[in-house]
């Protein structure tokens, strides 16, 4: 897989969304709805958050309503992204999709925060983070109305290979490794020694259940219980808080009446602060899920936590600091505990 395969499949999936997008135009402008789109599954607190927003938003009395699209009907969630920039899309629940602008790497960076708690204090409401990244959004046409939590990812490991890799590079050699198709995210796993296969999401079960790959990164739990038909194993490297932007476009956001952008926003608010009250509950009952499952549960003892931590902070974070710059990475540090 490619990073032109790629865009090759979001610039199709662009075509048929802004296909389905001509009457929900014509009909905005007579009924003011506007499409809330996001691409992952119903157990996905993407999809709570949407229902959650869209009762606050009836409850702010706005004459405005969302028409949803869940589970990917318009793309997957690098197409909806590219499809917010342009407009197509007016509101989504996605991932910093970094092929547009590579700062947006900066969401998967390694080994920023280490508890639930740390992650509310950094990406919650009113946290530091959103102000960055709206910055770098901005200069994509974006705007982010605050960062939806999903929980610590880590790696897993399809049925069939019978490998459990905890201690980096060693364990990895040879070991074929899914990563988001992201430069940041191959820099990752080759740093830890594994085979790193950029992919997107949507292809991702098929090459699981194919052998194309032998396992994938970048997993929260809800994730892996979604695919725990193929699964064996999943290994707690926690190596990213996985968070999310809810993305509006940016001309469509500021040409909205003012008194029903103040309402969208403000249903937006009450939706974020439940939705990181709910997160880590949620995402503690995935995981016993997958338990409950037979998947096995591996966690990572202190010196390979170690060991895995130090090769990101001495590679990884200096690669980043080149594409972001030394104010926004000493913030990162800072944050991290890094001296």
């Amino acid at each position: 897989m490619t990073i032109t395969n790629n865009v090759k499949s979001v610039f199709t999936s662009c075509a048929l969304a802004a296909a389905l997008s001509v009457s929900a135009v014509h009909s905005a402008q007579a009924d003011e709805t506007f499409i809330l789109a996001q691409a992952m599954t119903t157990d996905h607190i993407f999809h709570a958050s949407s229902e959650k927003f869209m009762a606050e938003l009836a409850a702010q009395n706005s004459s405005y309503s969302a028409d949803y699209h869940p589970g990917g009907d318009l793309g997957d969630w690098t197409s909806q992204f590219e499809q917010s920039m342009q407009g197509v899309i007016p509101m989504t629940m996605t991932y910093g999709a970094s092929e547009f602008d590579g700062r947006l790497d900066l969401t998967w960076l390694g080994y920023v925060v280490d508890s639930w708690d740390k992650a509310r204090e950094v990406y919650g409401p009113n946290g530091p983070m959103l102000d960055v990244y709206n910055k770098i959004l901005a200069d994509n046409d974006l705007v982010s109305l605050g960062i939806i939590p999903a929980g610590f990812g880590s790696i897993t490991i399809r049925k069939g290979v019978g490998k459990v890799p905890t201690n980096f590079p060693e364990d990895a050699k040879g070991i074929k490794m899914r990563v988001v198709p992201t430069p940041l995210a191959v820099e990752r796993f080759k740093n830890w020694g594994f085979s790193a296969v950029p992919m997107p999401f949507s292809e991702l079960y098929t090459g699981l259940q194919l052998g194309t790959v032998d396992g994938r990164a970048f997993g929260p739990a809800v994730e892996i219980w979604q695919m725990r038909d193929v699964l064996e194993s999943y290994i707690l490297t926690r190596d990213y808080f996985e968070h999310a932007f809810w993305l509006v476009n940016k001309d469509w956001w500021e040409d909205l009446p003012a008194a029903e952008r103040e309402k969208i926003q403000a249903a937006a608010n009450e939706t974020l602060q439940w939705a990181w009250q709910e997160a880590e509950a949620i995402d503690n009952s995935y995981l016993e899920k997958v338990r409950d499952h037979g998947i096995k549960i591996v966690e990572l003892n202190d010196q390979e936590l170690e060991k895995a931590k130090q090769a990101l902070y001495a590679s990884e974070w200096p690669y980043m600091e080149k594409i972001v710059g030394s104010e926004i990475m000493g913030m990162m540090r800072k944050i991290a505990g890094i001296n």
